[in-house]
């Protein structure tokens, strides 16, 4: 008896884990960032998404990390969000209209504020 109850527990936790995997996720995001602005306007935009837990850009390899919730939101959604604030994410391209809105500094090859 003792058996199946520690089994039952045992099962139960596991269940409980593979769960929260499915709720804490990662990805990591290559985007045409370019400086410190780039950085505070992807931050703050995107934890706003839906799904979105936690935001961080590495502005010297453009790489964005993004822990967001699988059940609420995908990497293609993230990828799309990145884009309509005007930068590219991995294969998906920048809007155009927001990219022409950003900053000097934000664009390919801009020079960043001093």
């Amino acid at each position: 008896m003792l058996k199946k109850i520690f089994l039952f527990a045992l099962l139960s936790i596991a269940v409980v884990v593979v769960a929260q995997n499915k709720k804490n996720e990662i990805i990591k995001i290559k985007t045409s960032a370019e400086c410190e602005q780039c950085k505070k306007k992807l931050e703050s935009n995107l934890i706003y998404q839906k799904g979105i837990k936690f935001c961080k850009l590495d502005v010297p390899t453009k790489v964005l990390t993004v822990t967001y919730n699988g059940e609420k939101t995908t990497p293609q959604a993230i990828r799309l969000a990145v884009s309509k604030l005007g930068y590219d994410a991995d294969e998906v391209k920048a809007d155009s209209l927001e990219y022409d809105k950003l900053p000097e500094c934000c664009k390919k090859g801009g020079t960043e504020h001093k």
